[in-house]
């Protein structure tokens, strides 16, 4: 099979790792030369959010083929499943060539694995190309496979500019529910201390800067019983002990002629919670005890957290916007990081005094208004027609 072949298919296979965030591909207006001899953009790009811009990159498996049970997973040992391999040096050409054309910006890259060490190594020599041979500068992302060796991660921080682990659960006992070969704290939780631990000392000796995008993971959502709050918890404690960027969270979905082929998909709307969530602890000051769980653990489906956080504190509401604290004002349903940066600038000018001049500066006033007081009085709102004024 050639070349271009196989990146189209380890490109698919590349899917199912949900750490970074994907989209349409970009429009592509001009196509040079070199274009018609690498795969099709729309067939191997996804876009990466990095720096609040969108860019291409190429989301590939050095390798589909893998030693690993994962009950989950469509590349599991044993399947029915087509396995390739790339070369490193095929590999790197390739996405030269796709870079020199304009179709990508960067890449993301992961493996199957046979053998760890040795999978790794091909990943890192692959980097080593595109960094070294092809002098590539831009965006790196690499996956760090279980029980990769110091050594390893110490370069894998050093070439990329974002490392990542798949965690897939958030509890070693739910992990041997999806993973039964992988071991939580040792291949999993311990990759991701030590190349915090590598790039702190880095920083520290030398004041060089590695992997400047940070360390995210991903875990797969329902499968192996766990409730809202083990994910939230475990990733509240890596964003404290390692310094994690953020989590990803992969709603399942059954693959056919796997062990979990017969459980329900988990609904998506699960997933957008465990996002909104997520960013509350991540941005806005949330600790997990304080999210509105139900008995079992979970977030209500139909409902904003953060609305519904509001609505069981009215000791807290309504709050005066001329006077409230940073922290104070990112609790408020409808202001976010930005608008409250915003509100405080707009105060150093005068009161605000009707949520007209909220919604200039980008408040979300239909969720805001019943929960604050501008210049001491309540904002009307017909809640009725969903709108304020």
């Amino acid at each position: 099979m050639d070349v271009r072949s196989k990146i189209e298919w380890l490109e698919q296979a590349a899917q199912y790792d949900a750490c970074l965030e994907a989209g349409e591909p970009a429009p592509v207006t001009q196509m040079t030369a070199a274009a018609s001899r690498v795969p099709d953009l729309r067939d191997s790009v996804a876009l990466l959010s990095a720096g609040g811009r969108k860019v291409p990159v190429l989301k590939i498996l050095q390798t589909s083929a893998c030693e690993k049970n994962c009950y989950y997973c469509p590349f599991r040992a044993g399947r029915n499943f087509r396995r390739e391999t790339l070369s490193p040096d095929d590999l790197a050409a390739s996405f030269d060539q796709m870079q020199r054309a304009g179709l990508v910006q960067g890449i993301f890259l992961s493996s199957g694995i046979i053998g760890a060490v040795r999978s790794m190594d091909r990943m890192l020599q692959t980097v080593e190309l595109i960094r070294h041979k092809y002098g590539f500068r831009g965006y790196v992302h690499l996956k760090m496979l279980p029980a990769a060796e110091e050594a390893q991660i110490e370069r894998a921080v050093h070439l990329a500019d974002r490392v990542s682990t798949n965690l897939e659960a958030p509890t070693p006992l739910h992990l041997s529910r999806l993973a039964p070969m992988k071991t939580f704290e040792e291949s999993l939780v311990e990759p991701l201390k030590r190349a915090r631990r590598l790039i702190q000392q880095t920083q520290w000796n030398s004041g060089q800067q590695i992997a400047r995008a940070g360390m995210v993971t991903q875990f797969v959502v329902g499968p192996a019983g766990e409730s809202d709050r083990d994910l939230l918890g475990t990733s509240q404690r890596l964003y404290r002990e390692v310094g994690l960027h953020r989590a990803y969270y992969s709603a399942f979905r059954p693959v056919r002629d796997t062990p979990l082929e017969g459980l329900a998909a988990t609904p998506p709307q699960r997933e957008f919670r465990l996002y909104q969530s997520d960013f509350l602890l991540r941005a806005y000051g949330f600790r997990v005890e304080e999210l509105p769980f139900d008995d079992s653990g979970n977030l209500p489906l139909d409902q904003d957290p953060k609305v519904l956080w509001a609505q069981r504190h009215p000791e807290r509401f309504p709050l005066e916007v001329n006077r409230a604290t940073p922290q104070d004002l990112l609790r408020v349903p409808g202001i976010g990081p930005q608008t409250m940066r915003n509100i405080l600038r707009a105060r150093l000018d005068g009161k605000l005094r009707d949520l007209g001049q909220l919604r200039k500066i980008g408040v979300d006033v239909a969720q805001a208004a019943p929960f604050v007081l501008l210049n001491g009085r309540a904002a009307p709102v017909q809640m009725a027609l969903g709108f304020a004024w």
